[in-house]
């Protein structure tokens, strides 16, 4: 924006009285994006963040690697909270996992939570790498993108807490604080995710990968098994 104003022969206060972010100027210039370019972009962008994190993660150097301007780039993403929300919709298992409830909610956990273990999977397959940027990035709660993690989480989280705590209500699952639950049931299928490569190159994991997301969902279902359910 200083290179901008300085070409333009006017100063930087004069500047954004007219304009006052980037996006303000390319609203004005009304720029369309190149066709395909949001594909590029995030075709990209899923490469960098796996190999390096969304943090250190250059929006320069993202526009150079998919081929498109860098007013492109930020008029489709401007910023990384745009980014990581593309990202988490486009590749992460939060929206598959929440579709999935919300379309099946309706169905008892022995049926639904395996099911939702293996979109976790699906979704992630051969995406380890950035998963485990996101998750990081997520956790770690960069003030730039701290809001789209709140928002996606507890849209998805919600919807689980929901779900778990209506089938402790009807005698499903044995009483616990539902989040500590819900808990229980990520930790070991997200570190399944996250570890899987490194299990099957180090440890020679032989388990086909929605057959062990499966078999931990198992686990969790005999652990939250009433004791009447435990006694069938």
């Amino acid at each position: 924006m200083e290179d901008l104003a300085r070409a333009a022969g006017i100063s930087r206060a004069s500047f954004y009285r007219h304009f006052k972010s980037r996006e303000a100027l390319l609203a004005a210039l009304a720029m369309a994006p190149e066709p395909g370019a949001r594909d590029r972009i995030l075709a990209a962008a899923v490469e960098m963040v796996g190999a390096q994190g969304l943090r250190t993660l250059s929006m320069d150097e993202l526009a150079d690697r998919s081929g498109v301007s860098r007013a492109t780039l930020y008029r489709l993403f401007p910023g990384k909270g745009a980014l990581l929300a593309a990202l988490i919709d486009a590749y992460s298992p939060l929206e598959p996992v929440s579709r999935l409830l919300a379309e099946r909610q309706g169905e008892p956990p022995e049926v639904l939570m395996p099911e939702l273990a293996r979109a976790a999977y699906r979704s992630s397959h051969g995406r380890a790498g950035m998963l485990r940027a996101l998750f990081f990035e997520v956790s770690g709660l960069a003030p730039e993108t701290e809001e789209v993690a709140r928002q996606t989480i507890a849209r998805v989280a919600g919807l689980l807490v929901m779900y778990i705590s209506g089938q402790m209500s009807a005698g499903r699952l044995r009483s616990m604080h539902p989040l500590l639950a819900l808990q229980s049931f990520i930790g070991p299928v997200l570190f399944h995710i996250l570890t899987r490569p490194l299990a099957e190159r180090v440890l020679h994991l032989d388990v086909e990968g929605e057959r062990a997301v499966t078999e931990l969902a198992g686990a969790w279902l005999r652990a939250m098994a009433t004791e009447e359910g435990a006694n069938e």
